[in-house]
C-alpha cells in the first residue's frame, strides 16, 4: 500500500549557517511533535535555548572529523532523506539499517558569496567557506520532495509551521516550490564558487593577456523595470551578490515614478562620471552620452555651469552628483524651462527633497536616487552579449596617472589650462567614440560623441560650444590620424590639447600644434568607448 501523499513531519534535520528566527521556528516544531536532529553550532546554539536535539553524530555512530568538514556525510543520513516512502524496498533498507527518515530539512549554507565580497579574501580562507555536506542535503532532500520539505530560507519557516500546525504535514504544491527554490539555491551557490575561481584564474591570466576558460555569474533579480529601450521591450535589473552597498544597484529610490531600462544606463554613466570629477561636481547624461559635467566651489553652482554646457540637450537629462544634493541646487533644477528625468548622488537634504517633489510637472515624474557615498566600484568583468555568445573584457577604470604623461610640444600649458585638461580626460572617457570634448574653466563647453569620423566629433564639439570654444581646451579619446582636426580646434580658439598618441601620424600631429602654438598631451592610454 502507498504511504500518504504527505506524509507526516515527524523528524527534522537542521543545519544553519545563518542562524536568524531559528530558535522560534524549531520551538514550534517541538510543540508539533517534530524530533529534532542537528549537528555543531546549530545543536549547541538550540541546546542553549532549553530545546531538547539529537546529535547526527550520536545518531549515526560517526564522530565530526577533520575541523567539521565530515559531519553528515553519512548513509543513515542520506538514506533518510532519499527513501521513497511509499516503496517497499527502500522502507524494507531504513528498517535493515536503522535509518530514521527526515521529513523536514532545514539548511543554509556557508556564507561563501559574503567571503568573497571582500577583495582581500585569501584562497585558502574561500576555500573554507566552501559547504560540501550543507548542499548534498539540500539536494537530496529536494529531490526526494515527494516526501520531504526542504527549507533554504527564514523566510519559508513561517508557511512550513503554519501548515504542520494545521495538519502534521505540508502540501505537495509547497514541497514543490521549496524544492524549486532549493535548486535555485544550490545553482546559485555553485555558480559564485565557479565565477570566484574564474576570478582568480583570470588574475592569473592577465599576465599573459588571457582570460579564465569558463566565467559563471550568478545573479538575483532586483526589480522588474517600466520596460527596456523601447516600450514594447521587457526588462528587469539583476544584482550581483553582495554588491557595495554604494552601488547603483542598490541605490535607494527616494521618490519618483518606477525606474525603466534607459534611466539606469544613464544613471549608471552619470555616476561613473560624478566618481571622477572634483568635488563638488556634476554630471549632466543624455542617451548615455555627457551633454554637460562641471565642478565650482559649490555644488549648485556646478550644476549652473553642467546645465549651461547644452541646455537644450540637459532637458529631460538625468544627473549625476558627488555630494549631497542641496536647496539651492534643487531650486536651481526647478527653475522654470528646466526638468530632469532622475538624479543620482550620495543624498539630498530634507529641504531639497522638499522642492525637487512639490514643484508642479517635478513632483509626480522626478526620480530621485541616493547612494550613500561616491566611492569607485571594484573592477569588473564587463559582459556584452552578441549572437551566440558574450565579450568579456576588463572594465576601462584604472585611475589616470598624470605624472606619466607627455607634454610633446614646445608650448607648455599653463595651470588654469593644466586643470582644464585633466578634467576634460576624465570626461571624455565616458563618452562614445569617436569622442571629443571640450571644456572651459572647469566646465563641459561642447561634445562630439559617436561619430565615423574624429574630424566630424570635433566640429560637432566646436558648434556645441559656440562662444566657449575660445579659450577650450580639447580632449580625443583616441589618436588624431591627420592634422585636419588641430587645425580646425585652433580656428575655434581651442588652447591646449590632450589625447593618447600613437598615430603613425604624430608627428605631422605634433607640427601642427606647434605651428598654432598650441600644447598637446600625451597620455599614452586610449579609451575607446562603443
Amino acid at each position: 500500500m502507498s504511504a500518504p501523499l504527505s506524509p507526516p513531519v515527524r523528524r527534522a534535520l537542521l543545519s544553519v549557517s545563518d542562524k536568524s528566527g531559528l530558535v522560534d521556528f524549531a520551538r514550534a516544531l517541538v510543540e508539533a511533535g517534530v524530533e529534532l536532529f542537528s549537528t555543531g553550532g546549530t545543536r549547541k546554539h538550540l541546546e542553549e535555548a532549553g530545546l531538547a536535539v539529537r546529535d547526527v553524530a550520536s545518531y549515526t555512530g560517526f564522530p565530526e572529523m577533520m575541523d567539521g568538514r565530515v559531519k553528515t556525510l553519512h548513509p543513515k543520513v542520506h538514506g533518510g532523506l532519499l527513501c521513497r516512502h511509499d516503496n517497499p524496498e527502500d522502507m524494507a533498507a531504513v528498517a535493515t539499517h536503522e535509518i530514521a527518515t527526515f521529513e523536514l530539512v532545514v539548511v543554509n549554507l556557508y556564507p561563501f558569496e559574503k567571503t568573497v565580497a571582500d577583495p582581500n579574501v585569501a584562497v585558502d580562507d574561500a576555500i573554507e567557506q566552501i559547504d560540501i555536506g550543507g548542499p548534498s542535503m539540500v539536494r537530496s532532500a529536494a529531490k526526494n520532495h515527494a516526501f520531504v520539505t526542504i527549507a533554504t530560507s527564514a523566510q519559508q519557516y513561517g508557511r512550513i509551521v503554519e501548515q504542520i500546525q494545521e495538519s502534521g504535514a505540508t502540501t505537495p504544491e509547497l514541497r514543490r516550490e521549496l524544492a524549486a527554490a532549493a535548486f535555485a539555491r544550490t545553482a546559485e551557490y555553485d555558480a559564485a564558487i565557479a565565477g570566484y575561481f574564474a576570478k582568480v584564474l583570470d588574475q592569473q591570466a592577465e599576465e599573459a593577456k588571457g582570460h579564465a576558460p569558463r566565467l559563471a555569474v550568478t545573479l538575483t533579480r532586483k526589480a522588474p523595470l517600466r520596460y527596456g529601450e523601447n516600450p514594447h521591450q521587457s526588462a528587469a535589473v539583476y544584482a550581483l551578490p553582495h554588491a557595495e552597498p554604494h552601488a547603483l544597484v542598490n541605490a535607494e529610490q527616494l521618490h519618483g515614478k518606477e525606474l525603466s531600462y534607459n534611466n539606469l544606463l544613464d544613471l549608471d554613466s552619470a555616476l561613473a562620471i560624478a566618481r571622477s570629477l572634483p568635488e563638488p561636481g556634476v554630471a549632466v547624461l543624455k542617451h548615455n552620452n555627457p551633454c554637460g559635467a562641471a565642478t565650482a566651489a559649490t555644488v549648485a553652482e556646478a550644476a549652473a555651469k553642467a546645465w549651461e554646457g547644452d541646455p537644450l540637450s540637459a532637458f529631460g537629462s538625468v544627473l549625476g552628483v558627488n555630494v549631497e544634493v542641496d536647496e539651492a541646487m534643487a531650486e536651481l533644477l526647478a527653475e522654470p524651462g528646466k526638468f530632469v528625468e532622475a538624479i543620482v548622488a550620495p543624498g539630498f537634504s530634507p529641504a531639497a527633497i522638499d522642492v525637487l517633489t512639490t514643484k508642479p510637472k517635478w513632483r509626480d515624474n522626478v526620480r530621485l536616487l541616493r547612494v550613500g557615498a561616491i566611492e569607485p566600484g571594484r573592477a569588473a568583468i564587463q559582459l556584452r552579449a552578441i549572437d551566440g555568445g558574450y565579450l568579456a573584457q576588463n572594465a576601462d577604470d584604472l585611475p589616470d596617472e598624470p605624472a606619466k604623461w607627455e607634454i610633446v610640444t614646445e608650448a607648455q600649458p599653463d595651470e588654469r589650462l593644466t586643470a582644464d585638461l585633466q578634467f576634460a580626460w576624465a570626461v571624455c572617457r565616458h563618452v562614445k567614440s569617436n569622442a571629443i570634448v571640450l571644456v572651459n574653466n572647469g566646465a563641459l563647453a561642447g561634445a562630439g560623441a559617436g561619430q565615423m569620423s574624429r574630424v566630424d566629433s570635433v566640429e560637432i564639439a566646436i558648434r556645441k560650444a559656440g562662444d566657449r570654444a575660445a579659450g577650450s581646451v580639447l580632449a580625443s579619446d583616441a589618436f588624431f590620424p591627420f592634422d585636419d582636426s588641430i587645425h580646425a580646434a585652433a580656428a575655434a580658439g581651442v588652447k591646449a590639447i590632450i589625447q593618447p598618441g600613437g598615430s603613425r601620424r604624430d608627428e605631422e600631429v605634433i607640427a601642427a600644434c606647434n605651428k598654432h602654438g598650441l600644447p598637446m598631451i600625451f597620455t599614452g592610454r586610449r579609451h575607446f568607448r562603443h
